[in-house]
């Protein structure tokens, strides 16, 4: 087997654990790659074990920090490799362990004791070219001047579903419907399941709701006068800048992340991470 390591590059803590992690593997015999990224912060890794994250092929990726850490080899690399997550962030949704039980929850990945735990993405389409990374969690269309509402409508599989003045709209995945998602109003959805949720922010009439729609829908939003910038944001980890005539379409993505998991439990891990974020 060959493993690919990724630490959060901002804890000392996390870079620390990641050459644990390397050196552990090593010495058991097996390959192993260190994403550039946490080499640059921590130069104690063999250089000639180090590339990019768009260059990884490897049969699992050991992920060492939080959300933002997976989410980062997410939108990065090129293949569905299965992550092992290890939460040296705040809530950690994504995660399986917690730093102490990394090095059982290895040997648990050597013996084959695992799961893999698949969870659908989305595909933006902005005129037509996908140029965004696939989004696990969500896109959020933003207004892109704060304090200034845009005046949206949407389509789900060609027909209207709603027209509104809000401060954007955010397009989630269940796996998403903990986090923007449910802070506009969203439902809280089980993550093995497949669908959208559509959730208004901030509207204007009250009248406009969330919405959740299938996962075969193909959703289409398009800004109508005034004529204003919009900010799309995926995952809270990439941002671009539309013009307010660009045609924004989403699709269920072919993709898909892949997670190695321990236990076939689902909601005693998710509820109570849930409760620490309130």
């Amino acid at each position: 087997m060959k493993f690919g390591i990724v630490a959060r590059r901002d804890r000392e803590a996390a870079l620390k654990l990641a050459y644990r992690v390397y050196d552990f593997l090593k010495v058991s015999g097996y390959d192993v790659i260190v994403d550039r990224e946490t080499f640059l912060h921590l130069r104690e890794f063999d250089e000639g074990d180090v590339l990019d994250l768009e260059d990884f092929d490897v049969d699992f990726i050991i992920a060492i920090g939080g959300d933002g850490t997976i989410l980062r080899i997410e939108h990065r690399t090129k293949k569905d490799f299965p992550i092992l997550g290890v939460n040296m962030g705040t809530l950690g949704f994504l995660t399986e362990v917690e730093p102490h039980e990394t090095f059982f929850a290895l040997s648990r990945l050597l013996e084959g004791e695992y799961r893999i735990d698949e969870r659908m993405k989305l595909r933006t389409y902005l005129d037509g070219e996908n140029s965004v990374p696939d989004a696990l969690n969500e896109d959020a269309i933003l207004t892109g001047i704060p304090g200034k509402i845009v005046h949206l409508k949407y389509y789900v599989d060609g027909g209207l579903a709603d027209e509104m003045r809000s401060d954007g709209l955010v397009i989630s995945t269940p796996t998403g419907s903990t986090g923007y998602a449910l802070s506009a109003g969203g439902p809280f959805v089980d993550p093995r399941l497949e669908l959208f949720v559509i959730a208004p922010l901030n509207p204007i009439p009250l009248g406009s709701m969330p919405m959740v729609v299938p996962s075969s829908s193909e959703i289409e939003v398009l800004a109508l006068p005034p004529e204003r910038d919009l900010i799309l944001a995926v995952d809270g980890q990439f941002y671009t800048r539309l013009s307010p005539d660009t045609e924004i379409k989403v699709k269920k993505s072919p993709r898909k992340a892949r997670f190695v998991r321990f236990s076939n439990e689902v909601y005693p891990k998710y509820t109570i991470r849930l409760k620490r974020r309130f």
